[in-house]
């Protein structure tokens, strides 16, 4: 009886969330082990079809670097990296596109219809979603603020993100599907760019005014200059330890969607920790959380 009661409990912690909620946009940033561990995968479907279920509408953005590197090698190409950003050639771009928009993005859609819900699968390029153009050195140099010793230049199709068309995804959330989509974009002139998935998540997030940006990762979220996890930390604290070095490397680009993010109008953002089981429930519907939330 004791574990059926706290069951019920579980349940009426939950519900001031779903009632502040029901009916708002929360945009799930899917990575990490989540996305290779079979258990996780299943449970991050779980997650995201009672989110549908109860009245909140997510929208995934996924990434796939790990998937990419082995399909590349399975071909005989080598993957090349330059500041942390996949230099991406012509042949390297078909792979990336077949690898995000066609094996990565059909497995997810078709795993969380499989758990109930209705997924369509999109890449940037359907209904003119993401507009991009050509990442340059000194831009991705200003997104991590830091020198990249006056080395300018480009990534070959590597995508830098001008604008997010929204209208696709409010006709489908209108229809009640869930929009599963692929960080790739592209020009006015039909050229294809992959894109880093944490900008893609923050940049739809904004267009879309979501609720919550919620960024899966392996870490269990921000720490401190002394390795202290922050549950909780302001827009301000985390722009001063960017600038004192205590956030880098990987954390960068994830940090910096966020605050765009909160900067165009999301409530919150959060970084949280992919590898914990149902993760996205409890970081949304219980009142500690499990990650770091990023407040305006």
């Amino acid at each position: 009886m004791n574990r059926v009661i706290k069951k019920a409990n579980v349940l009426i912690e939950a519900l001031p969330y779903i009632r502040t909620f029901r009916g708002k946009t929360v945009l799930v940033k899917y990575g990490g082990h989540a996305m290779t561990d079979a258990s996780l995968k299943e449970q991050f479907a779980q997650d995201v079809v009672l989110l549908k279920y109860v009245g909140i509408n997510p929208v995934i953005v996924h990434g796939g670097g790990p998937q990419i590197d082995k399909m590349l090698d399975r071909l005989g190409i080598e993957a090349k990296f330059r500041h942390g950003v996949r230099v991406t050639d012509k042949a390297t771009m078909e792979i990336v596109e077949m690898v995000l928009a066609g094996q990565i993005n059909m497995e997810i859609t078709d795993l969380i219809n499989r758990h109930g819900g209705s997924a369509v699968g999109l890449s940037g390029k359907d209904g003119g979603l993401i507009r991009s153009k050509p990442l340059t050195a000194k831009a991705w140099a200003e997104s991590l603020e830091r020198d990249l010793d006056g080395e300018d230049g480009d990534f070959g199709l590597v995508g830098q993100i001008e604008k997010v068309d929204p209208d696709l995804l409010h006709k489908l959330q209108g229809d009640h599907y869930i929009p599963i989509i692929a960080p790739i974009g592209s020009d006015r002139h039909g050229n294809t760019y992959n894109i880093n998935a944490d900008l893609v998540a923050g940049a739809v997030a904004g267009a879309l005014k979501a609720e919550k940006l919620v960024m899966m990762t392996d870490i269990k979220g921000i720490r401190d200059a002394k390795g202290h996890h922050l549950s909780t930390v302001s827009r301000k604290d985390v722009k001063r330890m960017v600038k004192k070095g205590t956030i880098t490397e990987g954390m960068l680009p994830k940090v910096h969607a966020c605050l765009d993010a909160l900067d165009d109008g999301v409530r919150k953002s959060h970084i949280i920790d992919g590898r914990v089981p149902h993760a996205i429930l409890l970081e949304i519907f219980t009142r500690r959380g499990i990650g770091t939330e990023i407040v305006a």
